[in-house]
Formats: C-alpha cells, structure tokens, sequence
C-alpha cells in the first residue's frame, strides 16, 4: 500500500533533502522548481522561508542563485515513513548538485539504505559527477556517513544508531547495486541528454530510467541497453516550447520493441494539456505489455 503526496504521476512521494541548484542545460530554461521556490518566497511576504537565498528573481523572471543548503530536518522523513512508497529524490534540487559535497551525498545513500522498505528515484542532469561519485563511494562507506552525521546543532541523525536500524534489507547488500535505489538521468535533447545515457550505463543499478521531459527534439534511435524504464512528457508552464506527437511515438515505439516499460507523463492534446496519457507498464509489472 502506497501513500500518494504529489501530483507527479510516476511517484507517490518526493523528499528534499537538499534544496538549491543552478541552470546547466536547455531542460533547466522553464524549470518548475525555480518557479515553486520563487513563488514560496513571494508568498512569504518578507517572513523566513525554506528558499530565502537559493532564488531571486531576474528580468523579472525567477532563477537559482547558485546557493544550496543541505536540510537537515527532513533527512529522515524516510526513516520515519512505515509504509512502502516510490519516493522521488530531490524535486526542488539536483542530488549531484555541485554544491553538495560528496560526503553529503552519501549520508542522503545512507538513509536510503537504512530505509529499505522504500523505492528511491533518484534524478539527476549531472551524470559525469554521479557516475564518479558511485566510483568511489560503497554501500559500507554510505551507511558510516549517516550514522556519523551530526546536524549543526548537534544533534545525530534519527535512527542511524545501530540499536534504532529499522528492518531493512541492506545489510544483506554488500555492494552496489541495491534493488530499492533506482538512478535515472534526464535527457531533453540529443547534445546534453545522449551523453547522460551512457554515463548512466556506468553506474551499478538494477533500475536505471531516463526522463525525457520535457522533450525539446526528436531523439531518434535510443540505445536502451541496460535501462530499465522511460518517462517522457512535454514541456508545461505558461510558455512551454512545442513538442510533436512524432516524438513521442518513436520512443514508444523502442520502448515497446525492447520491451522496456515507458510511461508518458503529459502532451497537448487539442490543444490541451492532458497528463498520463499513453504509459504502458512499469518496472515493477513488465507483464502488462499490450
């Protein structure tokens, strides 16, 4: 049994553990979560909010300042879930964001690890980092940085001690990868998106998934060796760039082909736009191939 906080179509929860980013690539031009944190902001009237420092507002149009901040009091929320949920990682942020550092990143691995009865998808535009970051970071290592994190005000991280270790299934890991950590890249375009997808092959995961959204071209032939699951969607927003049907149809086609499972989050249709609207299967229940 799943417990659905989010409108996004393929999760049931998101979990920011860190906030703050920066543009790096087209995807990035109408990013949703500059919006939201922009709008949180303006809602605050002057009073303190989460996002005070990562976003202002230039030419009138909201952007990241390239600040981050690593929260502390929302690292164990899946400590704190019993029920099992697909949890998308950093919504309002990049986990491989350079602002993090690698020890960071780590003791966010080590809570997943510890909650266990959870499904992670983690996301990132930043594949070259994430594919040397799991290089040089082990299951063990993760784990050892989220029972010695201790936030700024001093206190540990709650239930990283080994006496409060919830019953999860990583201490039968010992190496990547772990089944319950899905990593995935985004990929908009042939020149930024293309090149993820290979970096994402170099990464120890039994679910590697690419999000092609929003899709800003055709991507023509995909190589989907060893991925696991495609989304993809058009762009939203008040001025979202236009995305064509063909698009669309040519990577459900390879997914179908390949029998790798694809969901197809949102297009204009009639020029409305209308969500969820042509998914087949997914990694937990390959079986419903039409």
């Amino acid at each position: 049994m799943t417990t659905n906080t989010t409108a996004i179509g393929w999760t049931d929860s998101t979990w920011n553990p860190t906030r703050g980013c920066r543009r790096i690539s087209p995807g990035c031009t109408h990013c949703y979560a500059e919006v939201q944190a922009d709008r949180i902001v303006r809602m605050g009237k002057g009073a303190p909010t989460a996002y005070d420092g990562l976003v202002h507002r230039v030419g009138g149009e909201p952007r990241w300042t390239g600040l981050s901040r690593f929260v502390d009091d929302k690292l164990a929320a899946p400590l704190q879930w019993r029920k099992p949920r697909r949890i998308f990682v950093d919504s309002m942020s990049d986990l491989f964001y350079e602002g993090f550092s690698d020890e960071e990143i780590a003791v966010v691995f080590g809570v997943m690890l510890l909650a266990g009865q959870h499904t992670y998808q983690v996301l990132t535009k930043r594949s070259a980092r994430m594919r040397r970051w799991f290089g040089d970071w082990s299951v063990e290592s993760c784990i050892e940085a989220a029972a010695r994190y201790t936030a700024p005000d001093g206190m540990a991280l709650p239930g990283t001690k080994p006496h409060n270790f919830p019953p999860a299934a990583w201490r039968d890991v010992e190496a990547w990868p772990v089944p319950w950590i899905w990593m995935g890249v985004s990929v908009e375009n042939r020149e930024h998106g293309l090149p993820r997808i290979d970096d994402l092959r170099g990464v120890p995961a039994t679910t590697r998934f690419l999000s092609c959204e929003p899709l800003l071209e055709d991507l023509g032939e995909l190589d989907l060796t060893g991925i696991g699951w495609v989304i993809d969607g058009c762009e939203s927003g008040d001025e979202p760039r236009p995305a064509e049907p063909e698009w669309f149809n040519r990577i459900a086609n390879q997914c179908r082909d390949r029998r790798v499972p694809y969901f197809h989050k949102q297009e204009f249709v009639a020029g409305r736009l209308r969500h969820d609207v042509g998914h087949f299967s997914s990694p937990r229940n390959r079986q419903e191939f039409p």
